[in-house]
């Protein structure tokens, strides 16, 4: 809990010396809607591509092979890439490749690594996907922000990206 410092029970004591910095309700309602908005956006983008077949981890892999050069990413740039755990970013995979939208073969490095590979049948989906996830996007996020708010959160969320890349 961000207010209150007896909220959770169990929660592990911060060390005597240090202070929180307790946010101000002003604070405390615009995380909490950031939180709530960015969970609600979530739920509506993959509903959506739902629609589809695909959920929207599926759909944020098959984008980011369909960007990358050849079609292909390594497995662990991958999962970096699109905030999930490794062994999440497996599973997934295994999903598309049972429907032939991506296949996993060696690294032509070194072998020991994995690449994610899209296929001609996953390419020709994530062409017909996109035009549905940007739909999506604007009407669940950008087109109910002024061009000006919109910059604002993608110059805020650039900082924040930053530091998390930074933590890593």
């Amino acid at each position: 809990m961000t207010t209150r410092p007896d909220a959770r029970a169990g929660a592990r004591p911060a060390p005597r010396e240090a202070t929180p910095r307790w946010l101000t309700d002003e604070e405390q309602l615009a995380w909490r809607a950031y939180l709530h908005g960015a969970r609600l956006l979530e739920v509506a983008l993959d509903a959506d591509l739902a629609a589809a077949g695909v959920s929207l981890p599926e759909y944020e892999i098959l984008s980011m092979l369909s960007e990358a050069p050849g079609g292909r990413m390594r497995m662990s740039a991958l999962a970096d890439l699109v905030v999930q755990s490794r062994s999440r970013v497996t599973h997934t995979a295994s999903r598309l490749e049972k429907q032939d939208l991506v296949v996993r073969e060696p690294c032509p490095e070194d072998g020991r690594g994995v690449e994610l590979v899209l296929t001609g049948p996953g390419r020709d989906l994530i062409e017909v996907l996109a035009r549905l996830h940007i739909e999506s996007v604007r009407e669940h996020f950008v087109d109910l922000l002024t061009p000006e708010q919109f910059q604002q959160i993608g110059a805020a969320m650039k900082i924040v990206r930053d530091h998390g890349r930074r933590r890593q």
